[in-house]
């Protein structure tokens, strides 16, 4: 292995980092494995070689955050957990969907969480190993000119490429599967090395007047609709997110020849607004670019290989792994290698092979076969490339990501390796979803605590509170639905000791909640959340408030209690509009 820092480390200052987890990439996936590992309580260093967090969905990239949803296709299927904590906040403090803001507000959560140091503008370089086991990692910060060694019990690469694959030797693969290797039928016949491109997006606005534009002497020419992928009308507005089969890169090396192929999409995506704006009548007139991507966003390079390949079997067998500790539901969504020129050989930009929503994700597709102490999420975890084409939209990189941070501490906490989990995996699927991760057909296991109890509530049948499901699932609510001034509680025989109270509230699953600028009116908190309620504890004949929360915008919440109590009660005072609100779990510690 290289030492690329041996002739350097006398040139520039040097920092030693000893903590539990380290995750290499700061987009959707590394921020979610970081957060939850850190409040699992891992001490945490999270590395990313960008000035800004979120990755495709950053400032830099401005790629939408899909799922199993499907942008709201397929209702209910909206992923919860860290990844709807971060949506809501945005939808509370970003009504104007700032693509500054959210960068900051993904900065927040990181940055503010106890137990995460958060090195930005850091790029990973070298990797130290004893065998099959990650001693450290080293990198170079560029804004500081200085380099960090990182020493760690576990590692998790979510850097998109996965760049700790060649600096460790962990199994990994490039390029599309044959036909025979996992029985997939819509794989190509001949494994080749061909992969899904990438896309610099555009954004654009509308002005009071009309808005010329004169492309630069590098700029492609389209002068015919037929000329790009959607051929007539499939260009048309609106302008404001530019499209996503602007895209290059899957006929080439996607990771090495970068730069190169960004000067390409740049030629590309000029010379389709020089089409729309000066060819033809496309009711654009007043339309002109105010942001153009130059970073960007891609879809697939590496994939590890773990212990178990994710295939489009499993996807269309629903994925009901005993190891379950993710889901997706995107269509199985493969873009031709040629990017925007596949319409040279006659092909669509991508086709969108039906899938169900949802299905399992293994927790064996989440750590290396080889590397005793490596983990991943996102793009780079182990799949083929036809699974791949579903499982890498962030909504779904999001809950793997949770499910490896949840894992990790879990590892870290109790002196094993990432494999081992799978021994004390009804652990972590309970773990998950008490911090409120959706797992497909898996129950949540209550503490006897909250069995002990009576359940009462002002009307209604209480008890789908304790079912243990948290969201709508094929025509049942699994909610008790609140008015304005209902209340909900548990009682005791007698005084308990309770730690806390957790409720999942209403957050609308069933709606769209956008993070991108692209969709005007589509980001606010939702109506039927709860905005004021109250957690009220019984002490002898009299009911005293323990916590009011006057401006709630989140859907998971722990209250503190910390007492002897003969009960506990959840009031609704008020709702950001609706007149109903459900709540789908109340339960105690």
């Amino acid at each position: 292995m290289p030492q690329i820092f041996h002739d350097n480390q006398k040139l520039f200052p040097h920092r030693e980092h000893n903590v539990d987890f380290c995750v290499v990439g700061g987009g959707i996936a590394g921020m979610c494995a970081a957060i939850a590992a850190a409040r699992h309580g891992a001490k945490v260093l999270l590395m990313h070689d960008r000035h800004v967090l979120g990755g495709n969905a950053s400032s830099e990239c401005r790629v939408c955050i899909n799922g199993a949803d499907r942008v709201h296709e397929i209702p209910n299927m909206r992923e919860t957990g860290i990844l709807e904590e971060l949506r809501l906040d945005n939808c509370r403090r970003n009504p104007n969907l700032s693509y500054s803001i959210q960068d900051l507000l993904f900065y927040e959560a990181v940055h503010f969480e106890p137990n995460i140091t958060l090195l930005l503008n850091c790029s990973c370089m070298d990797a130290e190993m004893d065998g099959d086991h990650i001693v450290s990692v080293s990198a170079y910060q560029l804004t500081t000119q200085t380099l960090h060694h990182v020493r760690a019990r576990i590692f998790a690469d979510c850097s998109g490429d996965g760049i700790l694959a060649p600096l460790t030797g962990a199994a990994c693969r490039t390029g599309r599967e044959g036909r025979d290797e996992f029985g997939e039928s819509i794989a190509p016949e001949k494994a080749d090395n061909k992969t899904m491109g990438m896309t610099c997006l555009i954004h654009s606005r509308e002005h009071d007047s009309d808005q010329p534009f004169t492309p630069p002497s590098w700029a492609y020419r389209y002068h015919k609709c037929q000329d790009l992928p959607w051929g007539p009308g499939g260009h048309k507005g609106p302008w404001r997110a530019g499209y996503w089969w602007l895209e290059m890169g899957g006929e080439h090396d996607s990771i090495h020849d970068t730069e190169r192929l960004r000067d390409e999409i740049l030629k590309i995506v000029l010379g389709v607004w020089d089409h729309i704006k000066n060819c033809g009548d496309h009711e654009a007139d007043r339309w002109a670019i105010e942001w153009i991507g130059f970073l960007p966003g891609k879809r697939e390079s590496r994939r590890y290989e773990g212990d178990h390949i994710l295939t489009q079997g499993d996807i269309e067998s629903e994925g009901k792994f005993d190891d379950m500790v993710a889901y997706g539901g995107w269509t199985m969504d493969d873009h031709h290698s040629g990017g925007f020129y596949s319409i040279r050989v006659g092909a669509p930009a991508t086709i969108w092979h039906p899938c169900p929503s949802p299905y399992g994700i293994a927790y064996r597709t989440l750590y290396s076969r080889n590397i005793d102490n490596l983990m991943f999420s996102g793009r780079v975890h182990s799949a083929s490339h036809v699974a791949m084409s579903s499982t890498r939209v962030m909504g779904t990189c999001a809950v793997m990501a949770q499910a490896v941070g949840t894992a990790a501490a879990m590892a870290i906490e109790k002196g094993l390796a990432p494999r081992d989990i799978n021994s004390r995996m009804k652990d972590l699927q309970q773990r998950l979803i008490d911090d409120d991760c959706y797992l497909p057909w898996i129950p949540h296991e209550y503490p006897p605590l909250t069995w002990k109890a009576r359940l009462a509530a002002s009307h209604g049948n209480p008890e789908a509170v304790r079912d243990g499901f948290a969201r709508p699932i094929d025509g049942n609510e699994h909610a008790w639905t609140a008015r304005e001034g209902s209340h909900i509680e548990y009682l005791f025989d007698k005084p308990e000791d309770v730690t806390e109270a957790i409720l999942a509230l209403d957050s609308g699953l069933e709606t769209y909640i956008a993070l991108r600028t692209t969709r005007p009116g589509s980001t606010f908190v939702p109506r039927m959340m709860p905005r004021r309620f109250r957690i009220q504890i019984l002490d002898g004949n009299s009911w005293q408030n323990a916590a009011v929360c006057d401006d709630n915008h989140q859907r998971h919440i722990r209250v503190p209690i910390r007492k002897k109590t003969g009960g506990v009660r959840y009031i609704l005072d008020k709702t950001w509009g609706a007149e109903n609100s459900r709540l789908f779990n109340f339960y105690l510690k």
